[in-house]
């Protein structure tokens, strides 16, 4: 052994330091991910600016605002997504540390959402003419994250933690029935100015050339773990709160 022949406490130090690598290296291995967030953004914001883009009628240099516009509305959709996810399990559970993943997941999918209607309202003044031009594509995401705040306010009139769970749980869940055709479906049928509704042909139609995707793709990725590694501090800075004011009460 190494530690034949030498000092106890010496032995000890050798023994902690090897604990501290190995526990390091296991963080690294389960915060990966979070590492991969901030070198995608890095990069999307880097390419965003600077590498080169198509030059298109109308759009010009705006279609940069792709890499951030287009990412807020995939992210908001994926970590609404799991916000749904984390509400079911906490109806089948009645655990209320799935309901504090489902609630800090979809607090900062509507973060997105609003980070995705200013872009798309600055986009729009340079392509549209105007900030707000009442498209149905702008006017359902808007009723939409209406929908969404609302739930936050359906939680705060709540003081039962279980009951506060097991209605907002039941409200994300219909609220996010009612989002997708908001987004998807309605604006389809009528006319719209928005790329992809109204008969109005989207990107990856026309214009999503290998420029783009380069920095496309990894835009969405970083953006969405980006917002996952938020949901989560969020979720545990819940809990330290909810602790802290428990051992208050006692």
């Amino acid at each position: 052994m190494a530690c034949v022949g030498k000092e106890p406490y010496l032995c000890q130090n050798q023994s902690e330091v090897l604990s501290g690598r190995i526990k390091h290296l296991i963080a690294m291995k389960h915060n990966w991910w979070k590492f991969l967030s901030i070198l995608l953004i890095a990069y999307t914001i880097v390419g965003g600016f600077l590498f080169d883009a198509p030059r298109l009628a109308i759009l010009n240099e705006t279609i940069r605002n792709l890499y951030f516009h287009v990412p807020m509305w995939f992210g908001m959709i994926l970590l609404l997504t799991v916000s749904i996810v984390f509400a079911v399990r906490y109806l089948s559970t009645s655990r209320i540390y799935y309901d504090r993943l489902s609630s800090q997941f979809a607090r900062v999918g509507v973060l997105f959402g609003v980070l995705g209607i200013v872009t798309g309202m600055i986009w729009a003044k340079f392509t549209w003419g105007d900030y707000w031009s009442n498209d149905p594509k702008q006017n359902a995401a808007a009723v939409g994250l209406l929908i969404y705040m609302a739930y936050f306010v359906l939680r705060n009139s709540l003081i039962d933690q279980q009951q506060r769970a097991r209605i907002s749980a039941i409200y994300n869940i219909f609220a996010f029935a009612v989002l997708i055709p908001l987004l998807f479906i309605l604006p389809r049928l009528t006319d719209s100015l928005h790329p992809g509704n109204g008969g109005n042909p989207g990107f990856n139609a026309y214009d999503l050339d290998s420029k783009l995707r380069m920095v496309f793709y990894p835009a969405v990725i970083g953006w969405t773990l980006l917002g996952a590694w938020l949901a989560q501090l969020n979720a545990r800075t819940q809990q330290v709160e909810e602790d802290i004011e428990e051992l208050e009460n006692q």
